[in-house]
């Protein structure tokens, strides 16, 4: 769906050249924004909404959100979203549906850049940095839970037009990793491949 994040990464030096060509791949529609958010942050949140009540009668449970580098937060450059954000010891779903509400105003109204927002992938930025803090929401409400987000690297999927840099099993590794990591591990972490990384 959001397959051109991975082609501005593979053809960069190709689009520095073909400015309308650029353009014409980044426009998106309003309605897109709005499935957009609703597929990557609100799928997640129903999801994992389904399962708590399963999850707290385990002693071991387990969250693992597959996300992107797309959704850290330098890629927010709105300076008050940021610190709302960052700020997990006092954000809450309802303030991040307000964040996500502002979010498509503005893009509704063709404000993205003037209010800070993401102008590239906006909608897929956005949505995947709803994703990461909302896992630190529910990693922060259930401190008996291990719950993590991971980018699990450049996978070669239809997403990707098979463009990545690894296959689906080899992109697996590192969800299958904090799925299974030990009682007492840490939460809360944003994961970049194996490696734990900056949200």
């Amino acid at each position: 769906m959001w397959f051109f994040i991975t082609l501005i990464e593979k053809f960069e030096y190709y689009v520095k050249n073909n400015v309308d060509m650029l353009k014409e791949i980044m426009k998106r529609t309003y309605e897109k924004a709005e499935e957009c958010i609703r597929t990557n942050y609100y799928g997640t949140q129903r999801v994992t909404q389904s399962l708590l009540p399963l999850l707290q009668l385990s002693p071991s449970s387990r969250i693992v959100n597959v996300s992107s580098l797309r959704g850290q937060l330098k890629n927010i450059h709105n300076h008050q979203v940021k610190a709302e954000l960052e700020n997990v010891g006092e954000l809450t779903e309802e303030k991040l549906d307000k964040i996500l509400q502002r979010f498509l105003r503005d893009f509704k109204e063709d404000k993205l850049g003037a209010n800070g927002w993401p102008v590239i992938a906006s909608a897929y930025k956005v949505s995947k940095a709803a994703v990461n803090a909302y896992t630190r929401i529910i990693a922060r409400k259930f401190p008996h839970f291990l719950v993590n987000y991971v980018h699990p690297g450049l996978v070669k999927t239809d997403s990707t037009c098979n463009t990545g840099e690894m296959t689906a099993e080899e992109g697996g590794r590192a969800p299958v990793k904090l799925a299974l990591l030990p009682d007492g591990s840490p939460s809360g972490l944003y994961f970049h491949e194996m490696d734990v990384s900056t949200f």
